[in-house]
């Protein structure tokens, strides 16, 4: 795991050792374990070193191969690289390391840019191939790792954060209205190429690029096929399978050359990984870190000290207070280059600090679960209209009888929400903008057109929008609240062959009896403790934002609000604001997201751009 740039300049002009080298210093959080560059000619890349495979100096970056003609700065891990790099010695290739960076480089080699197709893990890197005079940019399947970059025709330049671009010199800091509309109004964030900084991409998730003769080429070399449908008829059979790829994926994921820990929230999904460790006894010494606050409205310590007791776990427990939100946040900011969208991040943020202070390098996350497994509640939704569009009125009527008695909704409010799911993509979004409308400048606001699957069914086109829509912004807070404190972050429910198995699946191996994530409750029936397994509820990394607002943030939000900055603030109509804030004051309203995203766009504007 490390940090990466480089500039290209595609018009021959030399780059300056210095630019590289101060684009890689501000990198050095997530790479303090040491440096490297190479600088040839018009050419130039830079890396920050965490060593967690093989930390002898031979796995040092930039790495090139045997010839010293291709060169590579990467960022990530790819776990199947022991299997491959034995593929690769039987083809005639040499390795002078045991680590992942040099199988990369190798892969390239013998498959050209078909070797994308051979890794499993999270990555982003940069090949320079001296012998084609292409720089060749990639990033994996989900967008765990991120790329980012600037091309104006002449000058190509990378780096695994934002602010090392702007380090270069080279690039001006401009917001970019659209994206700020997209965050204010939908709520989306890392839904496109484009960032919060105009002129700065990011290459998507399952992409590559490559740069040459002043162009960039981008494509696509992954995604789930909605024809890949599983014929296997036996549940035991299927379940088995499912239990097969995620103990694979949760084995390959704990290879490392230094400790490895775990989040652990007491929800469904990190217990799951926690307790897969356990069984597997790879690692006796697992540490494990929550987020807590001594209320069980707010947390899941109760599940979390089941998990700890049923396992050989050590757990480590940090208590988030609203006065260090207030005292970090300038910090938080500057990590994530971006506004969030609620003070959750906070408890992940406090979680990676613990870690962090108790010596780990690495932590599993269960990242991901709830957009392959259907763990949101607003999954019911499209799974009752498949249902009722395929005519299965039993299965429909026994399922929306477990959902209304498990969660104590109305049927009227559930009938609703059903019909909204049926309207058309056109009007459910005109109704979500109308509805979004709490103080925020329509000006700069464009009609956003969501890229759907081609799935037959509705559950499965939900599933994969959020995949490929939801799950990059949570996967950005993942990284970047990690890298911040010199942490890898893993998320082993990520494994592609896992997601490909899961939407492969009929959707009662999702939600079935009332439960989402039903194949993993039925699957890890006998390695996971009941009162887990039987979670109906559920919290994650909390804060009890609503509580925060109307007590000890009340007066820090009140300054915001009434100072001459977020007057001026073009993207913001602050009196409105002010005056959905009094409503929270006053017990008149709850909803607080709104209030949030207007007050941390505020801050994250002072941080970068006045």
């Amino acid at each position: 795991m490390c940090g990466i740039a480089g500039i290209f300049n595609l018009n021959g002009e030399i780059v300056e050792e210095k630019k590289i080298k101060d684009m890689t210093d501000i990198l050095v959080h997530r790479g303090p374990d040491g440096e490297g560059y190479y600088i040839k000619d018009n050419i130039g890349l830079g890396h920050r070193r965490l060593a967690i495979i093989d930390l002898s100096d031979e796995a040092k970056q930039p790495m090139c191969n045997e010839d010293g003609k291709i060169w590579i700065v990467y960022n990530g891990e790819v776990y199947n690289y022991i299997e491959l790099m034995e593929e690769l010695k039987k083809k005639g290739h040499k390795f002078k390391s045991k680590s992942d960076t040099e199988v990369i480089i190798h892969s390239y080699e013998e498959y050209g840019l078909g070797c994308l197709e051979k890794f499993i893990g999270m990555f982003a890197f940069a090949i320079w191939d001296s012998k084609k005079n292409i720089l060749f940019c990639a990033r994996d399947r989900f967008g765990i790792k991120p790329f980012y970059y600037f091309f104006n025709g002449n000058r190509f330049i990378f780096a695994s954060e934002i602010k090392a671009i702007f380090e270069s010199g080279y690039v001006k800091k401009i917001p970019n209205e659209e994206i700020i509309c997209d965050y204010l109004i939908y709520a989306l964030k890392n839904h496109k190429e484009d960032t919060f900084f105009s002129g700065i991409k990011t290459i998507k998730p399952a992409h590559f690029i490559v740069v040459e003769k002043n162009k960039i080429i981008k494509e696509k070399y992954w995604d789930i096929n909605p024809e890949n449908k599983i014929k296997e008829k036996d549940e035991n059979l299927i379940r088995e399978e499912f239990l097969k790829h995620f103990k694979n994926s949760i084995e390959i994921h704990l290879r490392s050359d230094v400790p490895v820990g775990t989040c652990l929230s007491g929800g469904l999904d990190s217990s799951a990984i926690v307790c897969m460790v356990d069984k597997l006894n790879k690692n006796p010494d697992m540490f494990s870190f929550s987020a807590v606050y001594g209320d069980f409205k707010y947390d899941e310590k109760k599940y979390i000290d089941i998990v700890i007791k049923n396992t050989k776990l050590k757990g480590f427990f940090t208590y988030p207070k609203s006065e260090e939100l207030k005292e970090e946040i300038d910090k938080i900011i500057y990590h994530q280059e971006e506004p969030f969208s609620s003070t959750s991040i906070f408890a992940q943020w406090k979680v990676m600090s613990l870690a962090k202070e108790k010596g780990l390098k690495v932590l599993l996350d269960g990242q991901g679960a709830d957009e392959i497994l259907a763990g949101y509640h607003y999954y019911y939704f499209p799974f009752f209209l498949d249902l009722i569009k395929d005519l299965k009125i039993k299965k429909f009527l026994k399922e929306l009888k477990y959902y209304l008695n498990f969660h104590n909704y109305s049927i009227i409010s559930t009938i609703f929400k059903i019909f909204y799911y049926a309207l058309p993509e056109n009007i459910d979004r005109r109704i979500y903008y109308l509805a979004r409308k709490n103080g925020f400048n329509f000006k700069y606001s464009k009609e956003n057109k969501i890229e759907r699957g081609n799935f037959k069914s509705i559950f499965d086109n939900d599933l994969y929008i959020n995949l490929i829509i939801k799950l990059p912004a949570l996967l950005h807070y993942e990284d970047r609240n990690s890298m911040a404190h010199s942490i890898e972050a893993r998320v082993p429910f990520l494994d592609h062959r896992l997601v490909e198995f899961l939407f492969s699946l009929p959707s009662e191996y999702k939600i079935n009896n009332g439960f989402t994530k039903a194949i993993l409750r039925e699957s890890m029936v006998v390695i996971m403790p009941e009162e887990i397994l039987k979670r109906k509820d559920k919290i994650g990394f909390f804060t009890p934002e609503y509580d925060w607002f109307k007590g000890s943030l009340k007066d820090w939000i009140i300054d915001l609000l009434n100072s001459d900055k977020i007057k001026k603030n073009r993207f913001l109509v602050s009196e409105i604001i002010k005056k959905d804030f009094i409503k929270i004051l006053s017990n008149k309203k709850k909803e607080t997201s709104n209030i949030w995203r207007a007050l941390n766009l505020e801050l994250f504007l002072r941080e970068f751009f006045y």
